[in-house]
């Protein structure tokens, strides 16, 4: 499997985990707006997204990863 299908599988799985709907993710949806996560729902988010992917993600990041694509972004860069 490639890298880019076992990251974005593994995203997905991590935000039907933190209770989105799978109707709603999409590459271009924004967390916020798209999928309504608020500051609790991103934590948790975030929780297992470090857990899936057996990564630190250090605070600084958090600004940057504001959208699904953003964040498979951030990820091919640490998983590659």
């Amino acid at each position: 499997m490639s890298t880019d299908k076992y990251i974005r599988r593994n995203l997905y799985k991590v935000l039907r985990k933190t209770g989105v709907p799978r109707s709603v993710i999409a590459e271009d949806a924004s967390y916020e707006n798209d999928m309504l996560m608020d500051a609790t729902d991103m934590t948790c988010f975030l929780f297992y997204l470090e857990t899936k992917f057996n990564l630190n993600i250090e605070n600084d990041m958090l600004p940057q990863m504001l959208s699904v694509k953003s964040t498979i972004d951030y990820l091919q860069q640490r998983c590659a």
